[in-house]
């Protein structure tokens, strides 16, 4: 996770009362405070999640609502997406670049109806995409609307069921699929932890009882930031700001599959005579899984040596990972380092300690695909 100054104006959580209740410990992320781990610890969080059913208060991301004749446009400029291919309720991963295809941050965008999208940004970019969103709808007869909603996921084999106890039909969804189930709710089943699940944002005055209705199932327990990242590292998910940034292109984070050929080749979207370029030349560097020897975590920043000791890259994100049951780690190496079983060390406080290339994902997805 990200680290946040001590002295940040912090956001605090509309869900805040039922975390203290729940004696979570929070900390800073994003410009929010987050409860980072609840009493069960980030291990049984971690593992409680791949086991059952984790509930995460994910109400710093946010959700913005894109609308109008031309709504399918404004985000085929801003996004290397065709969003008019989109079948309705239909959810893809996708980003904003810029003029250089860096990647400002990545996005879900669901198609709700012919005219109407819904977008998924990051907590700490949320901003800036508005303003970007907003700026290039502009040029179109279209509406961006950011929403105020409380934002939970429910990840986890157990989820589909607790859903469903907890009076949300909408277990006929299939991952990366979104529904509006009610008026002003938003729900999808996807997710951030390799596991099935879903995320559901509604309007604060049905939120508290909806979470409690959630929670009153033996098999939910709230799970806090600490756990969601051992858990999307596991799964080789990327967070922007360490994995991918404004210096990383698609292609260098091996993440064009989310860039279709047609796209790649026609679209008119920012960065895309950057993007054809990136991809004719190749990447010079490339996203990797790492797993270090033994059981010390090697941590993101952590500098890359090949087996002569030189310099070979960095790592991005690290730490334990509990279902893998050993260190977890990402990061960049130049291309010819890329392969599965490169043999690396990683300068840990002044210590080579030896890494390998390890294929990605650590563990295995279990998305429901229908």
């Amino acid at each position: 996770m990200a680290a946040t100054t001590t002295d940040e104006i912090l956001s605090e959580l509309p869900l805040k009362a039922l975390h203290e209740a729940a004696s979570a410990r929070f900390g800073g992320f994003a410009g929010w405070n987050m409860p980072i781990t609840y009493p069960l610890g980030v291990l049984k969080e971690h593992l409680h999640t791949r086991e059952k059913a984790g509930l995460f208060d994910i109400s710093h991301m946010k959700l913005i609502l894109v609308t109008g004749p031309e709504a399918a446009k404004a985000l085929a400029r801003a996004c290397p997406l065709d969003p008019a291919a989109l079948e309705e309720s239909q959810s893809k991963y996708t980003f904003l670049l810029d003029d250089e295809a860096g990647i400002l941050d990545d996005l879900i965008v669901t198609r709700l109806g012919g005219t109407r999208f819904m977008v998924v940004a990051n907590a700490g970019n949320a901003a800036q995409d508005v303003a970007r969103l907003t700026e290039v709808a502009a040029g179109f007869d279209a509406t961006v609307e950011p929403l105020e909603r409380v934002f939970l996921a429910l990840q986890g084999p157990a989820a589909e069921a607790a859903i469903a106890k907890a009076g949300l039909a909408i277990g006929h969804l299939t991952f990366m699929h979104g529904t509006e189930p009610k008026p002003g709710w938003f729900a999808s089943r996807s997710g951030y932890t390799g596991e099935d699940g879903f995320e559901v944002a509604l309007p604060l005055d049905a939120a508290e009882a909806f979470a409690k209705a959630l929670l009153a199932d033996e098999n939910v327990e709230w799970i806090g930031l600490a756990a969601r990242d051992s858990l999307r590292l596991e799964a080789g998910l990327c967070l922007h700001g360490n994995d991918i940034t404004p210096q990383t292109t698609p292609v260098e984070a091996g993440l064009m599959w989310a860039v279709a050929k047609p796209v790649r080749e026609t679209g008119g979207f920012i960065g895309a005579e950057a993007l054809k370029a990136a991809l004719a030349a190749g990447a010079s560097r490339k996203r990797v899984g790492l797993k270090p020897e033994g059981r010390q975590p090697v941590r993101g920043g952590a500098a890359l040596f090949d087996a002569e000791g030189n310099p070979a890259g960095s790592v991005t994100s690290g730490g334990f990972g509990p279902s893998f049951g050993a260190p977890v780690a990402m990061g960049y190496v130049s291309a010819p380092l890329a392969q599965a079983g490169t043999q690396l060390f990683a300068d840990v406080r002044g210590n080579r300690v030896p890494v390998s290339v390890h294929p990605l994902p650590f563990t295995p997805h279990r998305y429901r695909k229908g």
